[in-house]
């Protein structure tokens, strides 16, 4: 079980390192854009179901995604149930 648990700790980890990572202008071609791409990857299979499930919060002229905070939420409940 501790595995498992290591495993969704690292994940959430990436997840919030995206998170983190979605402020800042990432040029094309360079490591911030690989290390980008390389977490979408990681992430995205769980983001993108919520996504299509809870659309973006309208603030203006931009729309907060708010779909990571809630795969947040739902893995440290996971954490704390099976850890």
């Amino acid at each position: 079980m501790s595995i498992v648990c290591t495993l969704l700790s690292l994940w959430m980890f990436a997840v919030f390192i995206r998170i983190v990572l979605s402020w800042f202008p990432a040029p094309a071609g360079g490591a911030l854009a690989t290390m980008t791409n390389a977490l979408g990857a990681v992430t995205d299979p769980v983001l993108n179901p919520v996504r299509a499930m809870l659309p973006p919060v309208r603030m203006g002229g931009m729309g907060l995604d708010l779909s990571p905070m809630v795969v947040l939420l739902v893995g440290s409940l996971l954490l704390r149930v099976l850890c």
